[in-house]
């Protein structure tokens, strides 16, 4: 199997058919892993990934942005490689509170203070998580030990001077502005890079999601996969659209506390097929700059 070809970890059936990929069925774990859940739970998926997996495989696609707690293990799969550093495309920084386990929110964290990654930058984001009022959800260690950065637009973050770590953000006006400063990061300071995309960072023209979107369109983001060529050492993809109804009442509760909206049937093939058709240019420009 090359580098190149993609491995599908299918949980949610969301992410359909690509040529010469591998997929792993998975959705006997859905309810268990999907948002979050224990790490008691979230080991077993590790050790079972890792008994399964193909020991080479090209991109990760893990369907829902409900998912992208994945990433963390995934890099870890990487660590023979390091130092190296993470780029996140996210409209949320995924560095927040959850003290049961972990979940598609907080898992920056973990993956930033592994001694082998360099720097994490989350780029892309407008949601409020990263506002005032939210400050205090924030993990403050990755930003103060100047090993996370938030790339952002919309959202006052004038907060983090008066906290001491206004140097983890960079605020800009619009995407375009927020691209030229990062790619001048990247060529600044060439790395070794995992590249992890959750398409809820696009605008909605770009990738409709079931979560609350950025700015970020099409062009913003090829011109950085760009700006990364021949140092993406491995990288994942989610944010796929996908219908589901959590059994688990707690899961109910905050995954609705975080404006998930329920996605039209009606709406949802029209959705995936936009998402399918941007997952193919994706890949393409991603293998392109892949070492």
């Amino acid at each position: 199997m090359s580098r190149h070809n993609p491995l599908i970890l299918d949980f949610d059936g969301s992410i359909g058919a690509l040529p010469g990929a591998t997929t792993m069925a998975l959705s006997d774990w859905q309810e268990a892993i999907r948002f979050g859940c224990t790490l008691h739970t979230f080991n077993r998926l590790r050790r079972h990934l890792d008994a399964r997996a193909p020991a080479d495989y090209g991109t990760v696609l893990m369907g829902s942005g409900d998912y992208h707690h994945l990433t963390w293990p995934l890099v870890e799969r990487q660590r023979a490689r390091g130092p190296f550093q993470l780029v996140v495309f996210d409209n949320h920084p995924d560095n927040m509170r959850f003290p049961w386990g972990i979940h598609c929110g907080s898992w920056v964290r973990k993956v930033a203070m592994l001694p082998y990654v360099t720097h994490v930058h989350v780029v892309g984001i407008t949601s409020g998580d990263i506002g005032a009022k939210h400050a205090w959800e924030n993990y403050l260690r990755p930003l103060r030990a100047g090993k996370l950065s938030y790339w952002c637009m919309d959202v006052d973050v004038s907060w983090a001077k008066r906290w001491g770590i206004a140097a983890a953000f960079h605020r800009f006006d619009d995407p375009d502005a927020l691209t030229a400063a990062f790619i001048a990061q990247l060529q600044g300071a060439p790395q070794p890079t995992y590249l992890s995309i959750d398409k809820d960072a696009f605008s909605v023209a770009t990738a409709r999601t079931n979560w609350d979107q950025g700015l970020i369109e099409e062009r913003h983001a090829m011109a950085i996969i760009e700006a990364l060529h021949g140092r993406i050492i491995a990288s994942d993809i989610n944010g796929e659209v996908s219908a589901y109804a959590y059994t688990t009442w707690w899961k109910r509760l905050l995954s609705g506390m975080d404006g998930q909206e329920p996605v039209p049937q009606s709406e949802l093939d029209a959705w995936q097929a936009q998402q399918r058709a941007l997952n193919t240019r994706l890949l393409k420009a991603i293998a392109t700059s892949s070492v």
